[in-house]
């Protein structure tokens, strides 16, 4: 790979490229056992196959009278019918006897259905005194009962793999009887954050010195497509402190930032080169074109640039992609979506993927920006982003959008 520093980039990388490169370089991440607690949000690694009924018993599915659904036929207002309360069951337990002619016993939801019961009359068509229960009117056969395997039945394929499990897919793993689940283990990423200008998170600018925002962006979205940050590592323009972290650091993902463009102390694509093999540097995107992708230790590194809108794109489109396809995770973006009619147009040039900021105006997507790649807080003022396809001039005032919502 030859050096840019200083002399720019001759050859740049399509977009979908770079994207078909990472498909084909990246692996799913291997399975580990976790508690049912523990699941949620994660990727189901395995088919689970529910063992049980759930319910295992015939239960009520409201309060009332447990009885024989023929001996009510003909009740009503005016032709109200008696029987004897013979007993009461909630849920947990069982009523221990049969339900004979002429008989009811008092039920509540969850209950289990006494034997010799096929029905439940609703409490409200009902009253009771001394022992007697009086019914105004008629249930049918099986008439609030739930069934046995009304919810699952037992051999049923309850989640396939792939499935990102949902609060309520854990209660279904609950009812179950699951203590816990096999999932996808979560790719670990090690983030190097270079330059002789940063200052950590939480720390004061002074001077010349800027702090670093990019960690603390990156982080969240890292975690949102199903990563674990394992380490984050402010590091020197040094080259040979950025080459030991490369090669030793921990994690199954490296995402440096900084240092990927053609000045002086850009170290990184060339460190990568060195020890592994650089794929790509350079990419035909604004923001974002110093982005890099390569292999070092075996392992992918993504060489995210420094300027902060550069490095949330650069991410979105190639490091998230990476993570959530090891993950086990869909690779579209976690962005839903909705077509806007432009308020102006927006220029590009062909060859060049645009990643344009806007914001919603009266029902019209009106641009904010597409270069200033330092400029973050365009992202912030931004509802949203457009992508202008490389084979586009841009795109018309009017014409209809597809905004991709940053919330």
């Amino acid at each position: 790979m030859s050096d840019v520093r200083m002399r720019g980039f001759k050859h740049r990388t399509e977009v979908a490229v770079l994207q078909t490169m990472i498909r084909e370089r990246v692996g799913r991440m291997d399975s580990e056992v976790v508690p049912l607690a523990d699941a949620g949000g994660r990727v189901s690694a395995e088919t689970i196959i529910s063992q049980v009924n759930v319910p295992a018993f015939s239960r009520s599915a409201m309060d009332g009278y447990a009885l024989r659904s023929e001996e009510t036929f003909g009740a009503g207002s005016y032709n109200p019918l008696t029987f004897k309360v013979v007993g009461e069951v909630t849920p947990g337990k069982n009523f221990e006897g049969v339900v004979e002619s002429g008989q009811t016993v008092r039920i509540m939801t969850g209950a289990p259905i006494p034997d010799g019961a096929d029905a439940v009359l609703m409490a409200e068509y009902t009253s009771e005194s001394n022992g007697i229960m009086t019914a105004t009117d008629a249930v049918s056969p099986k008439k609030h009962i739930g069934k046995v395997g009304e919810d699952i039945t037992a051999g049923a394929r309850v989640f396939e793999p792939g499935r990102c499990l949902r609060a309520q897919d854990l209660g279904i793993l609950a009812s179950i009887g699951a203590a816990e689940v096999t999932v996808f283990r979560k790719p670990v990423v090690t983030m190097l954050i270079t330059g002789n200008e940063l200052l950590k998170p939480g720390e004061k600018p002074v001077g010349p010195k800027i702090v670093d925002s990019n960690s603390i962006m990156l982080k969240m979205l890292v975690e949102r497509d199903g990563g674990h940050v394992g380490e984050i590592r402010h590091l020197p323009d040094d080259r040979e402190t950025i080459r030991d972290s490369l090669v030793h650091a921990p994690g199954d993902i490296i995402i440096t930032t900084g240092g990927t463009s053609v000045g002086v102390e850009d170290h990184a694509p060339l460190l990568v080169a060195e020890e592994g093999e650089l794929l790509a540097h350079g990419i035909a995107m604004r923001p974002s074109a110093p982005t890099g992708f390569g292999t070092a230790a075996g392992r992918p590194v993504f060489l995210l640039p420094g300027n902060p809108v550069s490095c949330l794109a650069a991410y979105d489109f190639f490091a998230g992609l990476a993570i959530r396809l090891m993950g086990a995770r869909a690779e579209a973006w976690p962005y839903r979506s909705a077509s806007y009619p432009l308020k102006e147009r927006i220029s590009s040039q062909i060859g060049r993927v645009d990643y344009a900021r806007v914001k919603l105006d009266g029902g019209q997507a009106l641009l904010l920006a597409t270069s200033g790649a330092s400029i973050l807080s365009t992202t912030s003022q931004a509802d949203g982003f457009v992508v202008v396809e490389q084979d586009s001039e841009g795109m018309a005032a009017g014409e209809m959008a597809q905004v991709w919502h940053y919330d």
